[in-house]
């Protein structure tokens, strides 16, 4: 891998290459908008990188909160991903159809959870059908793993926690929305939703960090975060519509060698809905 490459970036020659073997597992996290009329699980089931499993991000999270897939409490995400065959000492890639819109949020999940050894596939399997690489329409039977979660807390920002950080300004707001979201232009996909921003916020769309489903070179990285304003000396707390796409800006961020940020779970699902937060419309 170049050192000029996000080191959580695989390609597919080396996931193609390392296929079968022990302790390297493959999880197809795809998940859509309705708007890219795509369907995660029905693409799955008509082809798949062999051997990969399906990970479900509205099946596994948690449903209380009356949010879109929240993070799932350490003992569901054990649950879910043990019966996957996944331990936390694995090797794990993640990948999505286009190479960089839900796979990241699996990525992060992966790491939240404590794995250490997780990485995106580069392209996607959009770019790995393209390459006319091999693929299966079983159904794996993983044996059962245990997954030892070790719940790395301080990468997550609640609800409480953003609202003191759009008031004390203490933290860098990435929000990963599309442009016209994020300025009130453009509708929410969610009805009840208010349209803009919160106060302070960076607009940093999640489509620019890849071109053509591959990821960006590490000073293409920066300059991105350079245009947005956003300042890499800085802590950054990253938010999009529901806490997917925010994921891509986290990737982005790890990539570069940022270690101070976190992800707001809730994003513009939570901030939006509600009546006492504060927002501003219009490009900040």
């Amino acid at each position: 891998m170049s050192v000029d490459k996000s080191p959580f970036v695989v390609t597919s020659d080396w996931v193609e290459k390392n296929l079968g073997a022990p302790a390297f597992r493959i999880v197809d996290a795809s998940w859509y908008l309705p708007a890219q009329n795509r369907i995660g699980a029905e693409e799955y089931a008509s082809g798949h990188i062999p051997g990969a499993v399906f990970f479900d991000q509205d099946a596994i999270a948690d449903h209380s909160t009356g949010l879109p897939h929240t993070v799932p409490s350490p003992a569901q995400f054990a649950d879910a991903v043990g019966k996957m065959g996944i331990s936390a000492t694995d090797e794990i890639v993640v990948y999505d159809g286009p190479g960089f819109f839900s796979a990241p949020r699996v990525w992060w999940l992966f790491r939240l959870m404590g794995a250490d050894k997780v990485y995106v596939l580069d392209g996607g399997l959009d770019g790995w059908k393209a390459e006319g690489r091999p693929l299966e329409t079983d159904l794996p039977e993983p044996a059962p793993a245990v997954f030892t979660v070790n719940y790395q807390g301080r990468m997550i920002t609640s609800l409480d926690s953003m609202r003191g950080i759009v008031d004390a300004g203490l933290r860098q707001i990435a929000d990963a929305r599309s442009p016209g979201r994020f300025a009130a232009i453009d509708p929410e996909p969610r009805a009840g939703l208010r349209g803009g921003h919160m106060p302070g916020a960076k607009n940093l769309p999640a489509g620019v960090f890849a071109e053509g489903g591959r990821f960006k070179s590490m000073e293409a990285l920066r300059a991105e975060f350079d245009k947005a304003g956003i300042d890499l000396t800085r802590p950054v707390t990253t938010s999009c519509g529901s806490g997917v796409t925010a994921a891509v800006i986290s990737l982005a961020l790890a990539s570069v060698g940022h270690a101070d940020h976190t992800l707001y779970d809730g994003s513009w699902s939570e901030w939006g809905s509600l009546s006492d937060t504060p927002v501003v419309t219009g490009k900040d």
